[in-house]
């Protein structure tokens, strides 16, 4: 065995081969403190390369291993080093808890597991846990879901587009490098330098990357898999929280692509997990993070130097608690988060806090674009108000929070505003700060012409400059919504749904503002108006439908803000 000397004492170990049952082989570096040991150790496992070991967002493992951890950063089943064909996530559970019984009797492990990473990274942690594992004492999964299908790849019925189909594409580079199939890798490498174009390919279930039968077949899978069932749950926890028994740190970023299933995997953890130890020790913290990097800047905004949040001696501290007996994590809050606007972090006991807060949707008939007259009132309407009318083109769709790139962040939405094929309510001036935490939810009343239909939802900030700052957006799907209870056109049907989670301080002087579309592409696939199923549909089958949206004490469409404590107006 050779160590390569890594300085303060730190010894690397490369290609530490795992022999599984099955006759796969899963490989590993390992990172040794200085002295004999034995060590508790820190497990993580990626399938993006064991040297890079998530350092896009995580301190060297070198950095954990100089704090007194043994560090395996193993490549997962057909990735890197190891053997076996990759399929995302369909192996990790077995292959981790597998991995785990191998660790704990290398000589460098004192029997005392955790697990960190993020994104992929943070799913087979969950995956692991899920398999009760002898040793397995803690995990940090961060930026990712417990339920893949609602939390990961689709957001109320509606494909979550530009990112399932770029991640496939990253991912697909590798397996066709490693069958040896050199003309498909050529293209899938074209297409990753382009990546986000690739979203603009109509009917996107027949880009070559979704349909070639000589790639595997999980992109496939996942565009054509568009309802919750047995396909998803055989690839999650979603169905076995109660095999999960141990603590858990959750990171969420208030602009990535998994927010939704971090919070959700939180919540869910805190309710369903199968012990008491575990259901008390879900801790989440939320910043203004999108995916990659975690700081002070998301989109075009910049929140402060309190956004830098020293992530890793969280997690230091957090290993240190419960590998080391420490006691170093008594007295953190169950959830801290950050606050937009105030740009601070704020603890609370559980998430989300606080009460309920109705602001009615209103117009005289023309809330089309922010030139319009659509407001947001603390009042009901007294009588029925005209509907506001506006025409959806999937051919023309109203573009993503971060436009046609579907960049994460903090965006100015102004510009897109103009755009009469959306409505925008907006409140008068706050008088006062008004804190939002949880997910805003909208019940908005409508008939549209379609067959098939979505509606968005998106909450903004409006400065007194006239910046209106994206902050969360829901969308939801008449196939998803109206499931069980039927949906036809030109009727009137109560579209309720939550947006993402949030939290921020709405400022005095400042207002809030909804934008109410049919699409919001190609962060979401677009909905043909038909049938078609939208992986299948195109230009030649697109339809366009008008939107009526209603108000009225019959009709009372309404955003309804999660607050703590007092009111704007």
């Amino acid at each position: 065995m050779t160590l390569v000397d890594c300085g303060n004492g730190v010894r690397l170990e490369r290609g530490r081969a795992c022999p599984l049952p099955d006759g796969t082989v899963l490989v590993s570096d390992h990172y040794y403190p200085q002295g004999d040991g034995p060590w508790p150790t820190l497990l993580m496992r990626q399938p993006y390369g064991r040297d890079i070991a998530s350092t896009v967002v995580y301190a060297h493992p070198v950095w954990f291993a100089r704090h007194g951890y043994h560090v395996a950063i193993q490549d997962v089943r057909g990735r890197g080093g190891s053997s076996g064909a990759f399929y995302p996530f369909r192996h990790e559970g077995r292959d981790g808890a597998e991995s785990i019984a191998w660790l704990r009797k290398h000589p460098a492990s004192n029997g005392r597991i955790g697990m960190y990473g993020f994104s992929y990274q943070g799913a087979t942690q969950l995956l692991a846990a899920a398999e009760e594992p002898e040793g397995l004492e803690c995990i940090a999964p961060h930026m990712t879901a417990t339920d893949l299908f609602n939390g990961w790849f689709y957001h109320h019925g509606a494909l979550r587009l530009s990112s399932t189909l770029g991640w496939g594409i990253q991912m697909l580079r590798e397996d066709a490098r490693r069958m040896g199939l050199r003309e498909v890798s050529a293209r899938l490498e074209d297409a990753w330098r382009n990546v986000r174009a690739q979203a603009l390919a109509a009917p996107y279930g027949e880009h070559f990357a979704v349909a070639d039968a000589e790639l595997p077949d999980y992109l496939r899978d996942w565009v054509t898999h568009s309802e919750a069932g047995e396909y998803w749950s055989s690839l999650d926890v979603s169905t076995r929280l109660d095999r999960i028994r141990i603590p858990a740190l959750h990171i969420a970023g208030w602009f990535d692509l998994y927010l939704e299933g971090s919070v959700s995997g939180y919540e869910a953890l805190r309710k369903s997990a199968g012990s008491e130890l575990a259901r008390e020790n879900q801790f989440l913290v939320a910043g203004p993070w999108v995916h990659i990097p975690w700081g002070d800047r998301a989109g075009d905004v910049t929140f402060g130097d309190a956004a830098n949040l020293d992530t890793d001696a969280l997690l230091l501290r957090w290993f240190n608690h419960w590998l080391k007996d420490t006691g170093e994590f008594n007295g953190e809050p169950r959830v801290r988060y950050f606050a937009l606007g105030v740009n601070e972090w704020r603890q609370s006991d559980d998430w989300p806090a606080g009460s309920e807060y109705s602001l009615y949707l209103r117009s005289e008939g023309n809330a089309n674009s922010r030139k319009g007259d659509g407001w947001l009132s603390e009042r009901l309407p007294e009588c029925d108000e005209p509907r506001d009318v506006y025409v959806y083109d999937p051919e023309v769709p109203v573009l993503a929070p971060g436009g046609l790139p579907a960049l994460a962040g903090c965006f100015d939405q102004s510009a897109m505003e103009l755009g009469n094929h959306l409505l925008v309510y907006t409140s008068k001036a706050a008088v006062r700060a008004m804190e939002v935490m949880g997910r805003p939810r909208v019940c908005i009343y409508a008939a549209t012409s379609a067959a098939h239909a979505d509606f968005t939802a998106k909450l903004v900030r409006v400065f007194a400059s006239g910046r209106a700052e994206f902050l969360c957006i829901g969308i939801a799907r008449s196939s998803w919504l109206f499931r069980e209870s039927g949906y036809a056109a030109d009727a009137v049907h109560a579209w309720e749904f939550a947006l993402e989670p949030i939290a921020f301080v709405l400022m005095p002087g400042e207002c809030l503002r909804l934008e109410v579309a049919s699409s919001a592409f190609p962060l979401y696939d677009r909905n043909p108006g038909t049938a078609i199923a939208p992986q299948l549909a195109d230009e030649w089958s697109w339809t366009r439908s008008t939107q009526q949206v209603l108000h009225g004490p019959e009709h009372p469409s309404v955003l309804i803000l999660p607050i703590k404590g007092e009111t704007a107006w």
